[in-house]
């Protein structure tokens, strides 16, 4: 009776799939018709399996790979740019040997205004 109280244990490892794909389709090429392929998949961001899968199936191939707006790539290298200012500034205020100065203090100002502005422009973009 009490084996049946205790409570069935997680064994650990990898999930098991609902649908198993353990088929496999060998294929003859020739080198060149392999490095082409390669190529063609790496650039969709597919495997080569993936690759060939999506083309016998679909009879094309859409690309993996999803690309962002230029204005959305401009505000992360901005993001990215006043981050970095900040942990600069952060680092040194933490540090026992330096102290802020004014003109750090400034500059705190100054990043402080362009993220909020960042954030106004990232709402505005998405609405």
């Amino acid at each position: 009776m009490e084996e049946a109280n205790k409570p069935i244990r997680n064994k650990g490892g990898r999930p098991k799939k609902e649908v198993k794909k353990g088929q496999r389709i060998p294929i003859k090429c020739t080198s060149y018709e392999k490095v082409v392929i390669k190529a063609k998949a790496q650039k969709a961001g597919f495997t080569v399996s993936e690759y060939l899968l999506q083309l016998g199936l679909n009879g094309q191939v859409g690309s993996k790979v999803k690309t962002l707006p230029k204005e959305v790539m401009a505000l992360t290298g901005t993001l990215n740019h006043n981050a970095a200012n900040l942990n600069q500034l952060a680092k040194k205020h933490n540090s026992v040997t330096h102290v802020l100065t004014l003109l750090d203090r400034v500059d705190m100002l100054i990043l402080c205004k362009e993220l909020k502005d960042l954030v106004t422009l990232i709402r505005n973009y998405l609405q």
